[in-house]
């Protein structure tokens, strides 16, 4: 099937933020848009926010006031379901409770032509189960945006067991057509982002109950050193921590407790204490008024004589003075130095993006004060410098490690193949870099190499390679 015309009627099922973006979305790219909640006036008072913020856009001069007129006009509200039936695709954005999404979808259902497509914006119920029972369950689909939806580039296109191959293709095409990135997966718990993005708080929040370093550090590690956005703690206090724990819970109850997705106890307990994030004011940081963000650890300009650092030297162990200078392969300097007869520091994962300046994380084996010195001395020519413990894969590059490792899990079940789930990440979730191309930019064996050294330190299964990562790994080699 092609994609959907835009003659053709779009129904929105729910006025709340997600839905009136959605409805945006359809009616920007030239579609009729019903919109419909079951609370009175609700549908009404939705495009008339539309329509403000569509006026602000107008006077910015980024969008003339004729196209923002034609998006208002095509944007319906209704008061009844029944006024929705000519249209071709439902988009359902209701409670995200599995009742009521069934309950409507029975509803509709019965209401649309029997050719009409049903779409669910769920972000964790299984399409699967939404359409049993169901006369025509090939009809429904996982139409999953990012919110806002106005601005977030990325729709989870979730195929369900009885979903037919020629809706994916409608929805995928019609996604596009609206000028989305799209992302086709099956029905799985979490789908991509929500799986694969969880080593992202799940690492960062087990390196500050072992005590590597407060929050302020790792969020400056990630950022600086990784290239990452947003640090996962302020992310997790942006989401709220009640909402990023809850989706956490709910991935790892689905997968039977896989210690993959074990929840922090650290996180539970400040949901416990009502330190959620921005909206109660208190989370891993103050949002009080006139609260300062703490600062990172970060060492003061050294005394000691810089050695030189030759090009490269990110990728390839290098001498500073008496002291070697080597990428983390997950193993603890102490253990590498002892093995080398002779000092040795080394480094976290940076983004080879040839952004200037980034931050160097960076552990030391036991050394004289004046070796530790030039070993900061000359890091701080390239960036600011952390001295983190001793740890095993230090930071970035365990959390990166492990993000590598979901995205493998992801494709050894089919639930997405490498290029959507590259797709997602970066799109859904601003990730520098899809963790599949993240991955091969760094080496296999070099990711596994990582995974097992903190397996045998930790004896924690949660750092078993995946069996395609590990197969993979030794192709490469």
């Amino acid at each position: 099937m092609p994609q959907l015309a835009t003659s053709e009627a779009v129904a929105v099922i729910g006025a709340g933020t997600m839905g009136a973006g959605i409805a945006q979305v359809a009616a920007q790219a030239g579609h009729r848009v019903f919109l419909y909640d079951v609370a009175a006036g609700a549908a009404r008072r939705a495009i008339a926010q539309l329509g403000a913020g569509l006026a602000k856009r107008v006077a910015a001069k980024k969008l003339d006031q004729k196209a923002c007129d034609d998006i208002i006009a095509r944007l319906l509200p209704v008061e009844t379901l029944a006024e929705t039936a000519s249209a071709t695709l439902f988009v359902e954005a209701v409670a995200e409770e599995m009742g009521i999404k069934r309950s409507l979808f029975a509803k509709l259902e019965a209401l649309a032509r029997p050719d009409a497509i049903l779409a669910t914006n769920t972000s964790t119920l299984s399409v699967t189960a939404m359409a049993a029972g169901l006369a025509r369950p090939e009809r429904v689909v996982g139409m999953h945006f990012f919110n806002p939806a106005q601005v977030m580039r990325l729709v989870e296109v979730i195929r369900g067991l009885a979903t037919a191959p020629e809706v994916v293709e409608t929805i995928d095409a019609t996604a596009q057509a609206w000028g989305k990135v799209t992302a086709v997966a099956r029905s799985t718990p979490g789908f991509i982002v929500n799986r694969v993005a969880r080593p992202f708080y799940g690492e960062a929040l087990r390196l500050r109950e072992e005590g590597v370093a407060d929050p302020a550090t790792l969020d400056a590690i990630v950022t600086e050193g990784g290239g990452f956005r947003m640090g996962p703690f302020a992310l997790m206090d942006l989401i709220g921590n009640d909402i990023n724990y809850r989706s956490t819970c709910s991935v790892f109850e689905a997968y039977g407790s896989e210690p993959r997705f074990r929840p922090s106890l650290l996180q539970e307990e400040m949901v416990e204490a009502g330190w959620l994030g921005r909206k109660s004011g208190r989370g891993f940081y103050s949002y009080a008024p006139g609260s300062a963000m703490p600062e990172s650890q970060t060492e003061a300009a050294s005394s000691g004589r810089a050695a030189p650092l030759i090009s490269g030297w990110e990728k390839q162990p290098v001498t500073l003075g008496g002291v070697s200078l080597l990428p983390t392969d997950g193993r603890r300097a102490e253990d590498i130095a002892r093995e080398h007869g002779h000092p040795v520091a080394v480094h976290d994962l940076r983004l080879d993006d040839g952004t200037p300046g980034r931050r160097i994380a960076v552990a030391l084996s036991p050394m004289s004060a004046g070796e530790r010195q030039t070993v900061i001395a000359s890091l701080q020519a390239a960036g600011s410098v952390t001295i983190l413990p001793d740890w095993p894969a230090l930071v970035v590059m365990r959390i990166v490690a492990m993000l590598v490792n979901e995205a493998y899990e992801a494709m050894l079940h089919g639930i997405a193949d490498g290029a959507a789930i590259d797709r997602a990440m970066q799109n859904g979730v601003n990730y520098p870099r899809g963790p599949v191309a993240w991955g091969a930019a760094i080496g296999l064996p070099r990711i596994v190499a990582v995974l097992d050294a903190l397996h045998a330190q930790t004896g924690d299964p949660r750092y078993r390679a995946a069996m395609n990562l590990r197969i993979a790994a030794r192709s490469d080699g």
